[in-house]
């Protein structure tokens, strides 16, 4: 088939590796496969990429528990985001050119996703990354720091006001403490162990509760004996119904949408879902906290793509601090980490 784009060279292969599924199930079946590389449309870019972030949703589209309308295309390849080169695009893409170093964010991609040695994205759904990020943590953060910072500023949170980020160790709250904390809030975690809670407090938090004890509902009480002024919340539950009592009247809780259970309505109270948006403007304002404040992005594991079923694994297991990552491009001065 013709190439109907234009690539960077001339040795881009007709096919590439992949972790997909022939079959919706455990991670057993997230598999090596060699598929075909995918060709740009006009408005779309080709990258070759580097890191692959692995996230929850992930699993939700391997075991089948998140599906699209339509039949299924198999075999199907998981991935939200990653980054990488860019090496080729399509005929009416202005923004980049090959060569250039991108972070990407599309869900539901009609291409296929970013556990692959190429993806092909929209163009708005791409940015250059931040001279502060190396492509592993921007091949970690993209949709993870979409999602906390529209949390966040969805919450309206200003200086001297307090946020409690509920599940601040995992790959969104982590960025959302950083978030919280770059815009003046006194930020307020919760977090289980001491792993965990060390981390959060190395990110910003002032304080930090494990609220499945009475003894950490006792510690958020102290830290907030006049309440909260809203909750970032990235799990559910009757710990999250409970931390509602501490929300100020006219205060918010905002969630991505996906997080079970839902909670309850609550009189005086704003609750609301949302996605996360990747576009030019929503990867600017992300850039900007880059480029302006010293930000960590947390990696729990890395493993190579052909361990990918390895690494949905260590979803399961849970308690995961920051993000787990596949390197698509792996070398020997990337050691594998579990």
């Amino acid at each position: 088939m013709p190439r109907r784009y234009r690539p960077s060279e001339t040795n881009i292969p007709d096919t590439m590796n992949a972790a997909a599924v022939e079959r919706f199930g455990p991670p057993s079946l997230l598999k090596l496969h060699r598929v075909p590389v995918p060709h740009p449309e006009p408005q779309e870019i080709l990258i070759a990429l580097d890191t692959a972030g692995v996230g929850s949703w992930d699993a939700s589209i391997r075991d089948g528990s998140w599906r699209r309308t339509g039949t299924p295309k198999f075999p199907l390849v998981p991935g939200t985001d990653g980054a990488g080169t860019v090496v080729g695009t399509g005929s009416r893409v202005k923004r980049f050119r090959p060569g250039d170093r991108v972070y990407a964010y599309e869900f539901g991609n009609r291409h296929g996703g970013f556990y692959a040695q190429y993806v092909v994205v929209r163009a708005d759904r791409a940015a250059h990354i931040p001279k502060a990020l190396g492509l592993r943590d921007a091949g970690a953060v993209a949709t993870t720091g979409l999602t906390a910072l529209q949390g966040i500023m969805a919450l309206g949170i200003r200086r001297g006001r307090t946020v409690l980020i509920f599940g601040a160790s995992g790959a969104v709250g982590t960025m959302a403490v950083q978030f919280a904390a770059n815009r003046g809030a006194i930020v307020i975690a919760t977090a289980t162990g001491r792993a965990a809670a060390r981390l959060v407090r190395s990110l910003g938090a002032a304080a930090v509760a494990d609220v499945r004890t009475e003894k950490g509902f006792d510690r958020l009480r102290a830290a907030a004996p006049a309440g909260v002024d809203g909750i970032f919340a990235l799990a559910g539950g009757e710990e999250l119904e409970r931390c509602l009592d501490f929300v100020r009247p006219r205060g918010q809780l905002i969630h991505p949408n996906g997080v079970e259970p839902l909670p309850r309505p609550r009189k005086g109270i704003r609750i609301r879902g949302f996605d996360a948006v990747s576009s030019p403007r929503q990867f600017a304002r992300l850039n900007r906290q880059f480029n302006e404040h010293r930000m960590h992005v947390p990696i729990a594991a890395t493993y190579p793509l052909a361990h990918a079923s390895r690494a949905h694994r260590r979803l399961d297991d849970g308690q995961v601090l920051g993000r787990i990552v596949l390197r698509i491009r792996w070398s020997s001065q990337s050691p594998l980490t579990d």
